[in-house]
Parts: C-alpha cells; sequence; structure tokens
C-alpha cells in the first residue's frame, strides 16, 4: 500500500516538473520499488511528460500512437516510411521538379545546375544527384527517443513506428540537391543577414555556416518551411524551443500559403490520406502561435 500511495504522490508531482526533474523522480521510483511498480511507474510519467511537452510546444494532439499502421506500395494511400515515401515522391512531384532551396531544374536524379546558376562548394558528384531533404532533421525527429540511444537512426527506422511514420512524413520531404542536403546536415534555421555577399553555391541564395551550425534560407521559401516544422512539431509533439517558435511564427504570417503549397499539399493528401493542416487552414497558425508563444 506505501509503494502505491508513494506513486500517487510522484505522479502528482509529475506536471509541476521539468523533464528532467520528472526523470529524477522515475529514478527513485525504479531504486525503491518493485518490478512491476518501476515498469509502471516508467510508463505514467513518459506519458504524462510526453503530454507536457506537446502542450508547451503548442500540440494539440500529443503524440503519435506507437501501434500507427503504415503502408506498402505506390498505390496504397496512407503513411510509409522513408523507404516507402522515396517511391511515391517523384509522382508527389511531377510536373514540379524544382529543387526546393536553389531553384533548380532536375530530371530524375540528376540536378541541371546551369538552370538556376549553381556551382559546387566542394563535392561536384554529390552536387550532381537529386536527395530528398528532411524540412525537420532526422537527427530532431528521433535523437530523444530511446531507440536511438540504442542504436541511431537505423535501429530506430526498424523499431519504432513513431519514428518510421516522422522519417517518411510526406510533408517533410523536399527535393534538393545533394550537396546542400549534406552541407545543411541536422543545422537548424535562422536568419542573419542581408543579400548573400559570399555565395557558397553560386546564385543559389542558400547559406550554411558550419561554425554556428545554422542555415539561412531563401525568404521565398520560408514560410514554407515555417509550416513543415509547426505541423511536424504538433504531430510528433516534438520540442521546439521558444526562439525557434517566434521564428516558425513569424517567417509563417510574414510569407503567406502560395500556390506551390496548395498544389503539393493537395497531392500529399491524396497519397497520404492527410495533409498540412498549417497549409489549409491559416487560423491553425494562430492558435499554435498563441499557446506557443503566451
Amino acid at each position: 500500500m506505501f509503494r502505491w500511495l508513494a506513486l500517487g504522490a510522484l505522479l502528482a508531482l509529475v506536471s509541476a516538473c521539468s523533464e528532467k526533474d520528472a526523470q529524477q523522480l522515475a529514478n527513485k521510483a525504479l531504486q525503491h520499488g518493485g518490478k512491476a511498480l518501476a515498469e509502471h511507474a516508467e510508463k505514467l510519467i513518459r506519458e504524462a511528460t510526453g503530454q507536457l511537452t506537446g502542450e508547451l510546444s503548442g500540440s494539440s494532439s500529443g503524440s503519435v500512437p506507437d501501434n500507427v499502421p503504415l503502408v506498402n506500395g505506390t498505390k496504397a494511400v496512407g503513411h510509409r516510411d522513408f523507404a516507402g515515401a522515396k517511391r511515391v515522391l517523384p509522382r508527389l512531384y511531377s510536373g514540379m521538379e524544382v529543387t526546393f532551396y536553389c531553384g533548380c531544374d532536375y530530371h530524375d536524379k540528376t540536378i541541371d545546375q546551369r538552370s538556376c546558376g549553381f556551382k559546387p562548394r566542394k563535392n561536384a558528384a554529390r552536387a550532381a544527384r537529386l536527395e530528398w531533404e528532411h524540412i525537420v532533421p532526422a537527427w530532431v525527429l528521433g535523437h530523444q527517443r530511446q531507440c536511438w540511444k540504442n542504436g541511431g537512426r537505423k535501429n530506430c527506422a526498424d523499431n519504432d513506428r513513431v519514428f518510421a511514420r516522422a522519417e517518411g512524413d510526406l510533408v517533410n520531404l523536399v527535393p534538393a540537391i545533394g550537396e546542400v542536403n549534406a552541407d545543411r546536415s541536422n543545422y537548424s534555421f535562422s536568419a542573419w543577414q542581408r543579400g548573400n555577399p559570399h555565395p557558397q553555391y553560386g546564385q543559389c541564395p542558400m547559406i550554411i555556416d558550419s561554425k554556428m551550425k545554422k542555415v539561412q534560407p531563401p525568404e521565398p521559401i520560408r514560410g514554407r518551411i515555417a509550416r513543415i516544422y509547426l505541423y511536424m512539431h504538433q504531430t510528433y509533439a516534438l520540442r521546439m524551443s521558444r526562439q525557434d517558435s517566434q521564428l516558425m511564427c513569424a517567417w509563417s504570417r510574414e510569407h503567406p500559403v502560395d500556390d506551390w503549397e496548395l498544389r503539393r499539399n493537395k497531392r500529399i493528401r491524396a497519397l497520404q490520406g492527410s495533409d498540412n493542416p498549417f497549409v489549409t487552414d491559416p487560423q491553425q497558425v494562430e492558435r499554435f502561435c498563441q499557446a506557443a508563444l503566451a
């Protein structure tokens, strides 16, 4: 009886604690409780802290259930893992074959660098090929999950359905020049200078600072990036700092939804069965931003 009373008191404290504090409480439960009690305490605390994280990030839905089904094949409608997503992405962007960051035409998997004045920075071979870029990096999607701690991205893709769904979410995937995708790494987006006084990629206005670990994307696509970020953070209950929330909310407001987003969103719904509500419902942005920045 004492153990269960202690557990009740423990869980009552969780809602008032930071995640670090909550984990310390969980460790106490593991030290002093039996196996079944400890497992139950861990489960409840994970749920409580996960719900709290979702609330802080502006999430109205918490997180995706871990038993979410994924579909296979190019004709099925539903969420896919990353390998499955790559099989349908050419259909999604059919007639829209322009790289996201640099605006280069591409054909199949080959970049037409002359179409946009792109010049490789260092890796000419990778700069010549198309890759599918995660706007919210895979590292952000997975590094805080247990599967990542136990074996990195591959382990998450193989054994964690929520990560697999997030990694393959069509909303988060765009065509990119391979070298730019590699240079971007898992750096966060930012904006710190006007213009592009020291071009890294010829006429492509993308700026990547490896020392700051920041990326400044071209202005015309900042609203698109912001609405993808808001969608991913709400759908998968990802953490977002107040600074990033302010930036994404500002970009979304400054750069309204455009025809490219609407066309892409319609195609995503046809392939995935769901789309990005931050594109179709402008009030969604306001609700998220009011909650995140309150």
